[in-house]
This record gives structure tokens, C-alpha cells and sequence, in this order.
């Protein structure tokens, strides 16, 4: 599985971004840098994430680092679901 592509499609789908998550890189900015990353799509995504990646994520396991970049929430899925 490609955790990316899976991430790049999970953004695109949860924000409605409409493919543009398609051209994203690690090094994207995700939190503060996308209007469509609010409260409410953070929630969204970790509920998705859970979902996706059949692992559960605790309130104290994340932070706005999670969601820096496509690279940190790439590497925070990865590490959790090996």
C-alpha cells in the first residue's frame, strides 16, 4: 500500500478538493495553509483515517505537526499502521 496516495486521496476526498491534493508533495503545507483544513475537516480525517488504516487515534497522539504537512501526516499514518 502506498500510504501517500492513499493520504493524497483521503485530502482530496474529505476536503473536497476536487483533485488537487493529486499535485501535492511531502513538503506541502497542510494546517494553516489549506481554508478547507478547519476543526471540523481535522476531525473529519481522523475519523477516516481510523477507517482507512484500521487503527485507533488517541487525543494525546496528535497535535498540529500531525497536520504540518502531507509528509507529517503521511509519517504519523505509517508509523501507526505497520
Amino acid at each position: 500500500m502506498n500510504i501517500q496516495a492513499e493520504v493524497l486521496s483521503m485530502l482530496d476526498d474529505v476536503l473536497s478538493l476536487r483533485g488537487r491534493a493529486a499535485g501535492f508533495q511531502a513538503d506541502t503545507p497542510l494546517l494553516g495553509s489549506l481554508p478547507e483544513l478547519d476543526s471540523m475537516a481535522v476531525a473529519t480525517l481522523l475519523t477516516t483515517i481510523e477507517e482507512r488504516f484500521g487503527f485507533a487515534v488517541q487525543d494525546d497522539e496528535i497535535s498540529g505537526e500531525t497536520f504540518a504537512t502531507v509528509g507529517s501526516l503521511t509519517a504519523f499514518i505509517a508509523e501507526r499502521a505497520g
